[in-house]
């Protein structure tokens, strides 16, 4: 009975898992219901085993159900990861490369690993994307782009597979002349709440209605990290930057750092490459993300 068992049924049992019901996973896979309970009820016959508890009105995992979970998703993801090592071996080196770029990433390691492309993969045209938040995840996830280097967003969704790069130094800045300027040792959160954050914001849903390191209620949005550097050094607000897009700035006194209550001394920002797990990227792909590691 268990040499019966299919890829279908681990996709099925994962989608019911991860929908929440067998009717939600069913618009998921665009099949009946009927057609997915059917499909789970032969799995666990096969297998001798109840994964889900349907006296409720949603199924819910049983304890046997949550430790099969972890192995069905481990055989589904090597199988994508099989089939998509097979394709690109069938297909050869990629015709274009796709990259979404958090927009906190180094330039300079960027160009780093775009030159390197050119030299070694001249026949595959990059096309580079500079974005925040959830813009760098969507494209991958839409499959626009096959790569995106991810870092103000620290969520890693369940379909994307993750590297990671490098951690990024952060800083918290004002002008000299903004009234936080003049603070001395740590700014408490009474004080800091009472000026305006410059932050930040997401062109896309996915962090809708979440925030990262926002502790000000005055909130000023901004989505280009260009336009937020042009503001703090204007004294509009305070807000955190990565430190190498502040260096000279603070060099020449343009803007002064400040340290924020809750606000780690030397606070760092991870950085990642990911990319979707059913659609590893080829050759000029792996190239580049390992050109982007220190």
């Amino acid at each position: 009975m268990l040499d019966g068992v299919t890829l279908d049924q681990f996709r099925t049992f994962i989608a019911a898992v991860d929908e929440g019901s067998f009717s939600a996973a069913g618009r998921k896979l665009r099949r009946a219901q009927s057609v997915v309970s059917q499909t789970l009820a032969n799995l666990e016959a096969q297998l001798g085993v109840k994964l889900f508890d349907r006296s409720a009105r949603y199924p819910k995992l049983t304890e046997e159900g949550r430790s099969l979970l972890i192995d069905a998703r481990s055989i589904a993801n090597t199988i994508d990861g099989f089939k998509a090592r097979a394709r690109a071996m069938r297909e050869g080196l990629e015709p274009e490369l796709a990259v979404a770029i958090d927009v906190m990433y180094p330039m300079d390691a960027v160009t780093r690993a775009a030159s390197h492309s050119r030299e070694k993969y001249p026949h595959t045209a990059l096309r580079l994307y500079v974005e925040a938040l959830g813009g760098v995840i969507k494209p991958v996830l839409d499959r626009s782009c096959s790569i995106g280097v991810i870092g103000s967003l620290p969520l890693v969704p369940e379909e994307l597979h993750a590297e990671t790069l490098r951690d990024i130094p952060f800083v918290t800045v004002v002008s000299p002349d903004h009234p936080l300027a003049a603070r001395r040792g740590t700014v408490s959160k009474s004080v800091i709440e009472k000026h305006v954050q410059l932050v930040l914001t997401d062109r896309t849903t996915l962090t809708e209605g979440r925030d990262f390191s926002v502790f000000s209620p005055l909130t000023w949005r901004l989505a280009d990290l260009g336009a937020k550097l042009a503001f703090l050094r204007a004294g509009l607000g305070w807000g955190h930057m990565p430190l190498h897009m502040v260096s000279a700035d603070l060099d020449a006194n343009a803007l002064v750092k400040i340290r924020v209550e809750d606000v780690p001394r030397s606070p760092m920002m991870a950085m990642k490459a990911v990319f979707r797990k059913d659609s590893p990227p080829g050759p000029a792909g792996r190239a580049f993300i390992a050109q982007l590691k220190p």
